[in-house]
């Protein structure tokens, strides 16, 4: 599957503006990471330490905290990993799934879909 951006913004919880960039789409990210240093303009702080696996196998440690992220002119919760200055933003798999979106690989795009609910008998 080819890699591709969309314009994403993310905000303090509280309120306050939003930050606009281009992120990448990434289904094999648990979470979204967004630049410290912009979150922290932000107001956005670090609530707690998360263990995170690398694509090379490496184990890391990295802060993550809550924001507002707007997709769309959606907005949802997430948590947000607090990425290096001048890291790149990726949307992550649980940022997208409270979105109901998945990757149109074809079309480089995000679509909606339907949530899944099981009833129980």
């Amino acid at each position: 599957m080819g890699s591709f951006r969309v314009p994403a913004e993310i905000a303090n919880l509280g309120g306050g503006r939003f930050d606009r960039l281009q992120a990448l789409v990434d289904t094999g990210a648990t979470y979204t990471s967004w630049p410290r240093d912009r979150l922290a303009q932000l107001g956005i702080e670090p609530e707690e330490q998360r263990p995170f696996e690398l694509a090379d196998g490496t184990q890391i440690t990295c802060d993550v905290g809550w924001a507002r992220v707007r997709l769309a002119g959606k907005t949802q919760p997430t948590i947000v990993i607090f990425g290096e200055p001048d890291s790149e933003a990726l949307l992550g798999a649980f940022t997208l799934e409270a979105f109901l979106l998945a990757v149109d690989p074809a079309r480089q795009r995000l679509v909606s879909v339907p949530g899944l609910l099981k009833r129980a008998s």
